[in-house]
């Protein structure tokens, strides 16, 4: 392995595993699922899965990781050729979610410039629909969304820069400056956010636990679907990060780190997100039920009214957010590309500067498809079924491959060799058979929701995307070309 394709330092893996984990989900997405699922209750669901999935699978993605130090292809093949196309399948989904990521990191782009002037006016909502993010319309679809285009490539820009420049040059550089300033950022803002007027209010809404709830199997499985989007499970992330670590690295060590920061980074940032919303609660009347949102809503519209209303601190508090939001996007989209890059270069034996090259004019090309007047509307759709139709059964079929068709026990002296905790039989079952049978149960009822609620052109664009990465998995699969590592 070159010296460009192995991180200096453990430091160096962790903090890139926390940016590519903790990402907009964490800021935007779990402060609406920990209250519209029991409130402080869902704590102990929340726990359950990260106990029992979270920790158990990344273990495993590390494991697999550092043992192999391939990329995700070639290990899927080696333990069964057939298994490629599965690999292929895979990392071209994940890439997708790079491709309409960026356009997310071009909105909040686009936002930050705002923050310094507030020329989202009082209609923060119309701000968003007209000139950023568009709506549902699709007689809007022919037009672009000409500040979010230019954002969206000033962002590939920047992602293809970072990357080309190698995991520690580039991927792990950032990450030693984007995340410490993250964790600075909002924690301002969450220290600020409690000393708000009203800040009580909201953090009691927030964690009023309503312990019915636990006996709703839906609020159980919206605890795993958090983890494994909070985590970014599956995404063979964790997996290409970890070949590139150096021996004697301590893998369930850097594993439980990993988590903690990232879990604790959410219910922090819950707590400073419904301090802000108690806060508005309080000075306009408007009750929090009509406040709380998730998603663009949230962060795009919700937020710019209450920055709005906030007097000097507001100045300071948005551009400080919107930073924060950039830092935690632009770490995981690198996380995101990553797999790919990794996969292509070992595939058709392409340097570094040219596989992250040729990939991002291919993302580039097709973000731009996502800055038309329906770009929101677009992203919702990708999203939705990329995570919970693709992505989420292929991580029961990672479970199956790696302990049905592989030799888990082979992997066991690498994790216990220089890690504080120890795992063997509970690790082995959980992998093995209980997670395979959970995801699919998610996987099963998420697919049902999905169609229930399926418009003709959301079909439409769902068959695409079905299309289009099947098409690209059997050509990749089949190419034989195979000319050796990256230089």
């Amino acid at each position: 392995m070159s010296h460009e394709n192995q991180w200096d330092s453990s430091l160096t893996f962790i903090l890139a595993m926390i940016g590519a984990a903790v990402g907009l989900g964490n800021i935007w997405r779990y402060s609406y699922v920990l209250y519209s699922n029991g409130g402080g209750a869902f704590f102990i669901p929340y726990l359950f899965a990260i106990f029992v999935m979270g920790i158990p699978f990344l273990i495993l993605e590390y494991g697999i990781g550092f043992s192999f130090k391939d990329s995700f292809s070639n290990i899927v093949k080696s333990i069964n050729p057939k298994f490629e196309y599965i690999s292929w399948i895979l990392v071209i989904l994940v890439f997708i979610v790079v491709i309409y990521y960026v356009v997310i990191l071009g909105w909040d782009l686009v936002y930050l410039i705002s923050s310094f002037t507030f020329n989202w006016g009082t209609n923060t909502a119309n701000y968003f629909v007209q000139g950023v993010g568009g709506s549902s319309n699709l007689s809007n679809m022919n037009s672009f969304l000409i500040p979010t285009t230019i954002a969206v490539l000033f962002m590939w820009i920047f992602v293809w820069y970072i990357s080309h420049k190698g995991v520690t040059e580039g991927i792990g550089k950032v990450s030693k400056v984007f995340m410490p300033l993250l964790f600075i950022f909002m924690g301002l803002i969450i220290v600020y956010a409690f000393t708000l007027p009203g800040a009580g209010i909201g953090i009691n809404a927030l964690i009023h636990p309503d312990w019915n709830m636990l006996l709703n199997v839906q609020v159980w499985l919206a605890a795993f679907s958090q983890i494994i989007f909070s985590l970014s499970m599956g995404q063979a992330i964790a997996l290409t990060y970890a070949s590139y670590l150096p021996k004697n690295s301590k893998l369930i060590d850097n594993v439980l780190i990993v988590v903690a920061t990232n879990c604790l980074f959410e219910v922090l940032t819950a707590f400073g997100v419904f301090s802000i919303l108690g806060y508005m609660s309080h000075t306009s009347g408007t009750p929090i039920t009509q406040l709380v949102t998730e998603g663009t809503s949230l962060i795009f519209v919700v937020f710019p009214k209450i920055f709005n209303v906030m007097g000097v601190f507001g100045r300071i508090i948005a551009p400080l957010l919107f930073l924060a939001i950039l830092f935690a996007g632009i770490t995981s989209a690198l996380g995101f590309f990553e797999p790919l890059v990794n996969t292509t270069l070992h595939k058709f034996g392409w340097s570094r500067k040219k596989t992250v090259t040729v990939l991002s004019i291919v993302g580039c090309a097709f973000s731009l498809m996502f800055t038309t007047g329906i770009s929101s509307y677009m992203v919702q759709i990708v999203d939705t079924f990329v995570n919970e139709f693709g992505i989420l059964i292929l991580i029961a079929i990672q479970c199956i491959i790696f302990t049905w068709f592989y030799d888990i026990d082979s992997v066991l002296p690498v994790l216990n060799e220089n890690g504080r905790l120890k795992i063997g039989k509970t690790w082995k079952f959980i992998i093995k058979y209980f997670l395979p049978l959970a995801i699919a149960v998610m996987w099963v009822i998420g697919i049902y929701q999905i169609i229930l609620n399926m418009h003709s052109f959301e079909f439409m664009v769902d068959a695409v995307i079905v299309v289009l990465v099947l098409i690209f998995a059997i050509l990749f699969t089949k190419i034989k070309t195979n000319l050796g590592k990256s230089e």
